[in-house]
């Protein structure tokens, strides 16, 4: 069993007892105002559908379908008449709606995104106990009426469930891949600017909305977070082309016959296993990235190759020769200067060189040691243990060794984009 498994499954297991909950009182006492809950019900379903074309490590997948569970939670009128559903049909009505939303995609063979649909349960759950009690019982009326008082109350409100989203995002990247929890928190943090605030301002705006206009103020509030969505499924294709761009121009030096093949790739997905154990996260993986694709195409100027492409091997002044040359070559890519920094300086003593470089150049060393099988592994740690006086950081080398420990590359974190 994985270790963050038993986390993994009480955040599951809290979102199916709501679930549970959820359902068991709505068929209990029946729907509340079923128009609203119809209209929200299929708003969350079409954002589940319009996941369609999302890509692998979307944060946020359906924007849509979670802007509307959000706004259903925050729903006090509905055209100037109160609304009386509870907590528990607003569960039950976002469940109904995602599990109706998702069931092309399961046809299609994707199996539903449980993380996803366990914290949207979860933190729509936590707003709407946290505001339809007190708006029920005029609580929020009396004390705030409808003035900035309110509109300040509903800012508060939405701060407290992106935290508990973000919280709970990255204790469940935590147990799944055992990185450190601080890193990935500020990271889902840093997201929570770029479509999670469109998603609480969509959803707040579509609860304000449908209390002043009724249902129709849904699809014209829409219109907003779907571009949005689109432009952002078009920046992550872009960036998503320029990965692989790199990941193209880095087996320049396997077609070639410089390195082994599949060199690059190793080296990329372990120095970023490596990274995130040592804290890094957002750009500073994406530089770490680029930087350990493309850190032996320095090679490619070569007119004598290096012997099965292991530059760890080779006298420094020559590691630092092929470390400039790559980096003279990777400034004329087009990437961060950040990047040909890396390269340029990943020969350099680890004491003088940023963090990415060491790591790159103490990854690039394990691959070009450790060869095919385990007694190559232990070899090749040893003897980075060994060189840690001048040429590996001993940090550097020990968090490889616990990454390597755990199974090597665990994952599925995409990193974030540089800027």
């Amino acid at each position: 069993m994985r270790p963050g498994a038993p986390i993994v499954g009480v955040v599951h297991g809290a979102a199916l007892a709501l679930t549970v909950a959820g359902f068991g009182a709505t068929l209990w006492n029946g729907v509340t105002e079923p128009g609203n809950a119809l209209a929200f019900g299929v708003l969350i379903a079409l954002g589940e559908l319009a996941r369609w074309g999302a890509l692998p490590g979307d944060r946020e997948p359906a924007p849509l379908a979670a802007a509307g569970a959000l706004a259903y939670a925050l729903l006090g009128e509905q055209a100037g008449s109160a609304t009386t559903h509870g907590v528990l049909q607003i569960v039950a009505v976002v469940v109904a709606g995602g599990l109706a939303g998702i069931v092309p995609h399961i046809a299609r063979g994707e199996g539903p995104h449980l993380d996803h649909q366990a914290r949207r349960i979860l933190t729509v759950g936590f707003a709407a106990l946290c505001f339809q009690p007190l708006y029920n019982s005029g609580e929020i009326a009396e004390r705030l009426g409808k003035g900035p008082a309110y509109a300040f109350f509903l800012l508060l409100l939405l701060v407290l469930t992106a935290l508990c989203d973000a919280v709970l995002a990255a204790l469940m990247l935590r147990a799944r891949t055992g990185y450190p929890y601080g890193p990935l928190l500020r990271e889902e943090l840093r997201a929570l600017l770029g479509i999670g605030s469109a998603v609480c301002a969509t959803g707040t705006v579509m609860a304000l909305g449908v209390a002043a206009a009724g249902l129709w103020a849904l699809p014209v509030f829409c219109v907003p977070l779907l571009l949005t969505q689109v432009s952002f499924r078009r920046y992550a294709a872009v960036r998503t082309t320029n990965r692989q761009t790199i990941a193209s121009l880095a087996r320049a030096t396997e077609i070639a016959g410089c390195t082994p093949p599949g060199h690059a790739r190793r080296v990329a997905a372990l120095s970023g296993a490596v990274g995130r154990e040592l804290g890094l996260s957002g750009p500073e993986l994406t530089v770490l990235e680029y930087a350990a694709l493309m850190h032996d195409i320095g090679q490619l100027s070569l007119v004598d190759p290096v012997p099965e492409g292991a530059t760890a091997l080779l006298p420094a002044e020559e590691q630092r020769r092929i470390a400039l040359l790559g980096g003279a070559v990777v400034r004329q890519t087009g990437v961060p200067a950040a990047v040909a920094v890396v390269v340029e300086r990943q020969a350099d003593p680890y004491r003088d060189q940023p963090l990415p470089a060491r790591i790159v150049r103490t990854v690039n060393a394990y691959d070009d040691l450790a060869g095919a099988g385990a007694g190559g592994s232990l070899t090749a740690l040893e003897r980075l243990r060994l060189a840690t006086a001048r040429d590996h950081h001993p940090e550097v080398v020990e968090s490889l060794a616990r990454v390597l420990a755990r199974g090597g590359v665990t994952g599925g974190v995409t990193p974030a984009p540089p800027g």
